[in-house]
């Protein structure tokens, strides 16, 4: 379990350092000292969204099916390893494609154990991680936009 913790946190930072670094490198103002504070609060962020994913989509799977028949869909270190490559944001036009790809097999990879431990089967069980990381990318998108909106440096009003 620990091994999972630690792969989390390596892909949490992994998806922070392929969000933050381009925008700082779009904004030359950003005081360089808030990096690591900001790349570490990112990815704790980052980390903890990847760990609700399984969490949410048994949810989801549970809403449907009136009682699974296994335990709860977990993370092996198998399953999140992948999850550490996410910094592929970094190539400026493959990058969203692989970023894409990568998650759709994670994904895939999280719904054969979920269609085992309910009566959904494997589309069902898909479809139930796909809103589940969906629903949780656009939440994360929006707390991301929001923060950069807030964080957005103001400029003076000009004196008349």
């Amino acid at each position: 379990m620990s091994l999972v913790v630690v792969l989390l946190l390596f892909a949490g930072l992994s998806e922070a350092a392929g969000r933050i670094l381009p925008l700082l490198a779009r904004r030359p103002g950003m005081s360089r000292r808030l990096v690591p504070g900001l790349l570490l609060a990112a990815g704790l962020v980052e980390a903890a969204v990847l760990a609700l994913w399984p969490l949410t989509a048994w949810t989801l799977a549970e809403l449907l099916v009136s009682a699974p028949q296994g335990d709860a869909l977990e993370w092996t270190p198998g399953l999140v390893a992948p999850l550490v490559l996410a910094a592929v944001l970094a190539f400026p036009l493959l990058g969203p494609l692989l970023h894409l790809l990568l998650f759709v097999g994670v994904g895939a990879s999280l719904a054969e154990p979920l269609a085992d431990a309910t009566e959904l089967g494997w589309w069902g069980a898909a479809g139930c991680v796909a809103v589940a990381g969906v629903g949780l990318g656009v939440t994360v998108g929006a707390v991301r936009r929001l923060v950069v909106r807030i964080s957005a440096p103001r400029t003076p009003e000009p004196i008349a």
